[in-house]
C-alpha cells in the first residue's frame, strides 16, 4: 500500500464578489480539481506550481484540516479527516511561513512541550532530540527564545520539532523560503539524511526548484488545481530539456561564432555561450565545429535546469497547448 493516495480529489471554496452597488454574487472557485497520485514509502517527491495552483490546499487535506469536496484522501491507509489524531502522529509538517514553536519560550521548552503533545516516550524523544541537535547544530540555541532566532535558525528548530515523534511522512510547504545559501544547504542536507537513514517519506512543495533538483527523483507539477506532469525528474529533463549550452573559452576574443546547429547567446571577452538543441547536433559535433573556427582553451556543457524546463511547460504547454499560470 502506498503511504499517500489521492483519487479524484477536489476542493472548492465559495467567494463573494461585489455585483452592482450593494449586491454581492457568490462564485465557486475550485482550488484543487481532480488530483490523483500515489506516493510510495521512503521516496522524496517534489510538488511544484505557481501561486494559487493548489499545493498548500492539497497539503492541508493530507493533514486533515481541510475536508475534500470530492474524491478520496488516504495517509497510511487512514482518512485524515476522520482519523485526524492518528494521522497527526504519523506526520511531520513544516510551513515556511508559519511556526509550530512557541514564540516567547526558549527553543528547548518548545521541544519539551511537543513531547507531551505527541506523547512521545522520554527515551525516544531524548535520543531523537540529541541526534537532531547535533545534525543541525542547535546546541547553542536551545536556551534562546524563538523570537530571537534568525529565520535560518528558526527553520532548523521547525525541522527538529516536526521530526521528534518519528513521523513516517514529512510534509514541507516552502521550507527554504527566505533562507540564505548556507541555511538552504543545511536544510537540504538534513532532509536527505532523514530520508536516507530513517526512511522518512518526503513531500516537498516549493517554488525553489533548486530544492527539487537536489533532493527529489520524482516531480509533480500542478497548474490551476490539476496535475499536468507526474514522473521522474530525469525523464522531465530528457523530454523538455531539449536545449543545452556549450560554453567555450577561446584563446583570444572573437566575434560570435557562426556554427551550424547553434546560436551564440552571449559573448564576454574570449568566452562564448552557444545554445543548441540536442536533436539537431551533438555536443561532440558542435565542439569540433567550434575548434575548426577558433583555438579552444576550455569548454563545458551546461544542461537546462529544472526551473527553466518548468517555466517552458507553463508557457508552451505539455503537448503544444499553452498552459497559463494561475494568478
Amino acid at each position: 500500500m502506498a503511504l499517500v493516495e489521492l483519487e479524484g480529489v477536489e476542493k472548492s471554496f465559495p467567494i463573494w464578489e461585489r455585483h452592482g452597488r450593494v449586491r454581492r454574487r457568490r462564485r465557486i472557485v475550485r482550488a484543487v480539481d481532480g488530483v490523483s497520485f500515489r506516493i510510495e514509502r521512503g521516496t522524496m517527491v517534489g510538488y511544484v506550481g505557481p501561486n494559487g495552483a493548489g499545493k498548500s490546499t492539497t497539503i492541508k487535506m493530507l493533514i486533515g484540516i481541510l475536508v475534500p469536496s470530492a474524491g478520496r484522501v488516504s495517509v497510511a491507509g487512514l482518512d485524515p479527516v476522520r482519523r485526524r489524531i492518528d494521522v497527526a502522529r504519523r506526520l511531520g509538517v513544516v510551513f515556511g511561513q508559519r511556526s509550530q514553536l512557541w514564540w516567547d519560550l526558549p527553543l528547548q521548552d518548545s521541544f519539551d512541550l511537543l513531547r507531551h503533545i505527541y506523547r512521545v516516550p522520554f527515551g525516544r524523544w531524548r535520543a531523537n532530540l540529541d541526534a537532531f541537535v547535533e545534525l543541525l547544530d542547535l546546541a547553542p540555541l536551545l536556551a534562546t527564545p524563538v523570537r530571537q532566532l534568525s529565520l535560518g535558525q528558526r527553520m532548523r528548530g521547525e525541522l527538529t520539532a516536526a521530526m521528534l515523534h518519528d513521523p513516517e511522512l514529512l510534509l514541507l510547504d516552502e521550507p527554504t523560503i527566505g533562507l540564505d545559501v548556507v541555511a538552504k544547504a543545511r536544510v537540504r542536507e538534513f532532509l536527505a539524511r532523514v530520508n536516507r537513514e530513517r526512511g522518512v517519506t518526503v513531500l516537498l512543495a516549493t517554488h525553489d526548484l533548486g530544492d527539487i533538483e537536489r533532493l527529489c527523483s520524482r516531480i509533480l507539477i500542478l497548474d490551476r488545481g490539476r496535475v499536468i506532469y507526474d514522473g521522474e525528474l530525469e525523464e522531465l529533463k530528457g523530454r523538455y530539456g531539449y536545449e543545452r549550452t556549450l560554453i567555450v573559452d577561446l584563446e583570444e576574443p572573437a566575434p560570435p561564432l557562426a556554427v551550424p546547429g547553434a546560436r551564440v547567446e552571449r559573448v564576454e571577452g574570449p568566452r562564448q555561450w552557444l545554445r543548441f538543441r540536442r536533436d539537431d547536433v551533438s555536443a561532440a559535433e558542435l565542439t569540433a565545429a567550434v575548434a575548426e573556427r577558433a583555438r579552444l582553451l576550455d569548454l563545458a556543457i551546461e544542461e537546462p535546469d529544472v526551473e527553466e524546463i518548468v517555466r517552458r511547460i507553463y508557457v508552451e504547454g505539455m503537448a503544444g497547448e499553452a498552459v497559463t499560470p494561475a494568478t
